[in-house]
C-alpha cells in the first residue's frame, strides 16, 4: 500500500493582500449555521451565521460574532434578546434565502416569543438569548448572550466547509 504524500501547504502572512487566501484558511474549518433572529423596528429580522460557540454552562452562555460593515450589523447591535437557530440539513433553503434577505421572516412561518423574538420551528437547537456582552474584536463584535431559553431535537446538522454547504452522515 503507497501513501499519498499530503500536498505542499500554502504559507502566508494575512495582510490586506491576502485577505482572499485567509478567508479560504478559516473555511477549512468546517462549522454548523446558525440563523440568529431579533425584533427590530422594522420588523423582525435575520442573519446567517456560523461563528456560534458555546462559552459556559454557569450561567448557561454563547456568543456568536458580527460584521461591523454588514448591513444588518446595526439590527444586532441594538437587540438586547435575539435568539441562535442551530439550522438542520433540509434548512438550507431557508439559509440561502436569510443570506439575501434580512426580513425574509416575513415570507417564513415563526412565532414571537414574550421578548418580541422572533423563533423559526424545526431547527435542530434554538437558544433564546438576553445579551450581556459585547466586545470589539477587529471588524467585527463578539456578542455574548445568556440563554434563557432552549429547545432541541434529533436530525443532521447543516454544515459549511470551503464555501459549500453539506451535512453529517
Amino acid at each position: 500500500m503507497t501513501m499519498q504524500s499530503p500536498e505542499q501547504p500554502t504559507i502566508f502572512t494575512p495582510d490586506a493582500d491576502s485577505s482572499r487566501k485567509l478567508r479560504d484558511a478559516f473555511g477549512k474549518f468546517a462549522t454548523g449555521i446558525t440563523v440568529i433572529t431579533a425584533p427590530s423596528a422594522d420588523g423582525p429580522v435575520a442573519i446567517v451565521a456560523n461563528s456560534f460557540s458555546s462559552v459556559s454552562l454557569d450561567p448557561a452562555l454563547v456568543l456568536w460574532s458580527v460584521d461591523k460593515g454588514a448591513r444588518r450589523y446595526p439590527y444586532f447591535e441594538a437587540a438586547d434578546h435575539y435568539a441562535i437557530h442551530v439550522l438542520a440539513a433540509e434548512q438550507q433553503d431557508l439559509c440561502q434565502l436569510t443570506a439575501r434577505d434580512a426580513h425574509v421572516l416575513d415570507q417564513h412561518p415563526h412565532e414571537i416569543n414574550a421578548d418580541g423574538v422572533p423563533l423559526i420551528d424545526h431547527c435542530l437547537a434554538r437558544f433564546e438569548c438576553r445579551r450581556v456582552a459585547a466586545h470589539e474584536a477587529g471588524d467585527h463584535v463578539i456578542i455574548v448572550g445568556q440563554v434563557q431559553r432552549t429547545q432541541m431535537r434529533d436530525g443532521q446538522p447543516l454544515t459549511f466547509f470551503a464555501g459549500q454547504f453539506g451535512s453529517v452522515d
